[in-house]
């Protein structure tokens, strides 16, 4: 039986990951409090899991884990200011978000198509996140916590401005790879599958806002226990193969 290298590293890094938000879920005597930062790493870990898992599905683990983290920070943070009902955020900020998730794609995308296209498509990615939050089309549009997922008309029409923008996005970063021949298709599934994951995304928004303001804390530390136990199992994958002479190339 023989192993992927990067299979084997991609499943220690999940492990590693876990730990970490375990050991923060099991301070949340520490953490709590009303719009604490406990609700702020929920959030974080939610719609990591969420967009992650989207998009590791259609486009592979590595972009599911590079867009995903990307998510999580910048949606966690930007659904906390939405909760504690902030003013819209200026120029900066919103550049500062939407270079972030441009980065997350750009790795993910690297991976998958070279370093051109990675680069190309993060830049097209964060110009256009930016000129969208500009237009007010931002992820907390519509934002109303909700005990039941709901998909505003806003949200629909932004998820599919969306799968245009990341479509055309796709289909220009394969161009410039030289990838002339698979350009079209490339861009139509990167933009879709953006496009779906996103509407998903926003439909579900609603009920993991209602969730996040209403954390069990009591509860948190039983969880993150779970989470050090299932990132300590994921980390010791390695040394079982190498344990039970499993080839890795």
């Amino acid at each position: 039986m023989i192993i992927d290298k990067h299979t084997v590293a991609l499943i220690s890094i999940v492990g590693s990951s876990l730990d970490v938000l375990g050991a923060l879920y099991l301070a949340y005597d520490l953490l709590g409090g009303e719009h604490g930062p406990l609700r702020t790493l929920t959030r974080g870990v939610t719609y990591g899991a969420l967009f992650g898992t989207g998009y590791g599905v259609a486009l592979g683990p590595v972009f599911g884990l590079t867009s995903g983290l990307a998510h999580g920070i910048t949606l966690a943070w930007e659904y906390s200011r939405a909760s504690r009902r902030r003013p819209k955020p200026g120029f900066w900020y919103d550049t500062a978000m939407s270079a972030i998730r441009g980065a997350g794609f750009a790795l993910g995308a690297t991976y998958l198509y070279g370093g051109t296209f990675g680069a190309t498509f993060g830049a097209l990615s964060a110009v256009g996140q930016v000129i969208a939050y500009r237009a007010g089309v931002r992820p907390t549009i519509d934002y109303q916590p909700a005990t039941r997922p709901r998909l505003t008309k806003h949200q629909f029409l932004a998820a599919v401005n969306r799968t245009i923008g990341y479509i055309a996005a796709g289909y220009i970063s394969a161009l410039a790879a030289q990838q002339r021949a698979n350009a079209l298709s490339i861009g139509v599934k990167a933009g879709l599958v953006i496009g779906v994951v996103t509407a998903i995304a926003n439909a579900c928004t609603p009920f993991i806002e209602w969730g996040a303001d209403h954390v069990p804390e009591k509860r948190m530390g039983v969880f993150g226990l779970g989470l050090i136990l299932a990132g300590f199992a994921l980390q010791s994958v390695q040394y079982w193969l190498a344990l039970l002479d499993v080839s890795i190339r």
